[in-house]
């Protein structure tokens, strides 16, 4: 499909940004890495990686505004997971992750 090249470049545009280039990039990985494997509130998110509650809050925040999460329920049963569109950039994520790392 003609557009999806336009689409992949914005995508990996905005992962770079917001998991690479920006300060609160690695801490949003380490949330989107854990609900990748584990879907949960804030609170377990919060217990597992050892951040405070309003880091965690602000953070999915960013991704969910980004739609790289989504959520299912409300209140304190409120439960985020990646959205298809991340699943599916999940490697390239990782990807970019490595490359970035090769560089240092």
């Amino acid at each position: 499909m003609p557009g999806d090249d336009h689409f992949d470049t914005d995508f990996k545009r905005l992962l770079w940004w917001l998991f690479v280039a920006t300060r609160g990039g690695e801490t949003r990985l380490r949330i989107a890495r854990f609900i990748r494997e584990e879907p949960s509130n804030i609170n377990r998110i919060c217990r597992a990686l050892d951040l405070n509650y309003r880091t965690v809050e602000h953070h999915l925040k960013v991704l969910e505004e980004n739609r790289l999460v989504v959520t299912q329920g409300n209140g304190y049963g409120k439960v985020y997971f990646l959205s298809g569109q991340m699943e599916k950039g999940f490697g390239e994520l990782e990807e970019m992750i490595r490359r970035g790392k090769r560089r240092e």
